[in-house]
């Protein structure tokens, strides 16, 4: 690997030192640049061809060098991250990317100073020094068709999606790493990474999925410290978090390993999720309020036998300020084109957010002769949800070894809690009255019913996507009451947010060691519904680099 690298490292210098001589004899007989480069003494084409020939010689001389160094005793050599195929995250390594500009010019200056192998030297350094790097990613094609539900077939089709992502992540020495991620979808959702083969072949969008920095300090290993947009730190299934939503805030993990025959692990991980910032309305306050999420888990390992592992997971999720949410999704869903949106950012959701939501829009009047006209121009002023969110999240999951490596079992059960459901209905503000100039209206899409607070999540699955013609079966069972989660943050591809019931099949089959099938087939409707079920389909070809 480090050979490897040091032939990486030379051949770039060497492109970036043959593009620097051609750009000095192109500025020299245009008689323009920098001072720096009138000062320099211009080449002319047989002193370029001299030191281009010059540069290949030197770095056939490393190669040689490189040859030689690798039977001496080197460093100890770090252990190079492996790509996981993985439908959530693609595990990689990669650069810091928090690199200010003034730097940069300041080390690209000290590359080309001295002689061909000073620079070298230089930038192997500058690279060395920012640890082991690695990138991977993946790109996955989904054709993916809808049929049944309701009666009027409003939501037939059949669309083809593509999802592309590419992560970096870099070890800063023994305790510091730091990653980025990019990835497809539409910036305002969330909740999925897909792009759909649509909209007249413009370009599709690719945005920031992941920046972070984490901490592991090497005298109190049983502490990680991690903050900017992240992986979840703790363990959740799409009952209460879509796979496709990293978080955004800081979070702090504490996990002891114990060697006891039951009781194997035990940690304790919390963190804060900022989501939102409101300012205030009244005249004597517009501070800035952050909306925020707290939240913990506890986790725990135990060995039941030989062949049989328990997992347990406690956690507990606060939503402060989940308002602004409801606020963003009217303001999404407001499909009037002559208003424009203002204020929050609109807040797209995959599927239709189910929870109780009182909204409060405005339509502006013009008076004529007495006789006032609506405009039909309106805007959403408020909207808010009938339920506070702190919900108490139970997961358990069991592994057996069947003494098939390809052939492992695992169960999971989630069982979640809305313990605020209809909480926030003393808290409704009512319709503002009319005026002469505005006319103020507030709807609700469901009546908040406290009872309807909790959400079951059933999986089971059998064995493992990791080799060549490797093959996993799986079946889930979902159900989730109107109050019991926030529904535009689950799982996006139910047929709706809450309220619903469901069931996923799903088969997967490796291909190859890089390629991946998968055929996924989702069945649902709204709970005490006569709906026709809808089916919704996936067949997937996924790529993984």
């Amino acid at each position: 690997m480090k050979a490897n690298m040091k032939v990486f490292l030379t051949g770039l210098t060497l492109l970036l030192l043959s593009a620097g001589a051609w750009a000095q004899a192109d500025t020299s007989a245009n008689g323009a640049g920098s001072s720096e480069s009138v000062a320099a003494a211009p080449l002319t084409d047989p002193e370029l061809r001299s030191e281009i020939a010059q540069l290949r010689k030197l770095l056939q001389e490393q190669q040689l060098r490189i040859a030689a160094l690798e039977g001496r005793t080197a460093q100890p050599a770090t252990s190079e991250p492996t790509s996981v195929v993985s439908d959530t995250y693609v595990s990689v390594a990669s650069p810091a990317p928090s690199r200010s500009q003034t730097a940069n010019e300041s080390r690209a200056q000290s590359v080309q100073s001295g002689s061909s192998d000073d620079r070298i030297r230089n930038l192997e350094r500058q690279i060395h020094g920012l640890g082991p790097i690695s990138f991977s990613g993946d790109v996955r094609v989904r054709a993916e068709p809808f049929f049944g539900g309701p009666t009027d077939q409003s939501l037939d089709r059949a669309r083809v999606r593509v999802r592309a992502r590419f992560n970096a992540l870099a070890d800063l020495g023994p305790q510091f790493r730091t990653g980025i991620s990019l990835a497809t979808g539409e910036v305002n959702d969330p909740v999925s990474t897909n792009a759909n083969l649509t909209g007249f072949y413009t370009r599709k969008a690719m945005a920031l999925d992941q920046a972070f920095v984490e901490f592991s300090p090497t005298k109190f290993k049983a502490l990680d410290l991690i903050a900017g947009k992240f992986r979840y730190p703790w363990f959740n299934t799409e009952l209460t978090w879509d796979k496709d939503l990293n978080p955004e805030g800081a979070a702090e993990t504490l996990g002891f390993n114990i060697d006891t025959p039951f009781l194997k692990r035990i940690a304790v991980i919390g963190f804060q999720l900022p989501f939102a910032e409101v300012a205030g309305t009244s005249s004597t306050n517009k501070r800035i309020a952050q909306q925020i999420t707290y939240g913990g888990q506890l986790q725990t390992s135990w060995a039941l036998g030989s062949h049989v592992t328990l997992s347990a997971y406690s956690g507990y999720y606060d939503f402060r300020g989940s308002d602004s949410i409801a606020l963003a999704l009217s303001r999404a869903s407001s499909k009037n084109p002559q208003t424009p949106f203002t204020g929050l950012l609109p807040l797209n959701s995959s599927s239709p957010v189910q929870n109780s939501l009182y909204a409060t829009t405005a339509t502006t009047v013009i008076t004529v002769g007495g006789t006032a006209f609506p405009t039909g121009v309106s805007s959403v002023t408020n909207a808010q949800f009938g339920s506070k969110f702190a919900l108490f999240d139970n997961i358990a999951k069991i592994d057996i070894n069947t003494g098939n490596a390809r052939l492992p079992l695992s169960f999971i059960g989630d069982y979640v809690q809305n313990t605020e459901a209809c909480a926030n209905l003393a808290s409704i503000l009512a319709a503002p009255a009319s005026t002469s100039t505005q006319t103020f209206k507030q709807t609700k899409n469901a009546a908040c019913n406290p009872n309807q607070r909790r959400a079951y999540w059933a999986e089971g699955r059998i064995g493992r996507l990791k080799e060549k013609h490797d093959t996993q079966f799986g079946y889930t069972r979902i159900y989730i009451e109107r109050e019991a989660v926030l529904g535009n943050f689950d799982y996006s591809e139910m047929r709706q947010g809450t309220n619903v019931t469901q069931h996923r099949f799903d088969a997967y089959y490796q291909l190859d060691r890089n390629v991946q099938l998968g055929f996924t087939a989702l069945v649902g409707r709204p709970l005490a519904s006569t709906e026709p079920w809808l089916t919704r389909l996936q067949f997937d070809t996924q790529y993984v680099f």
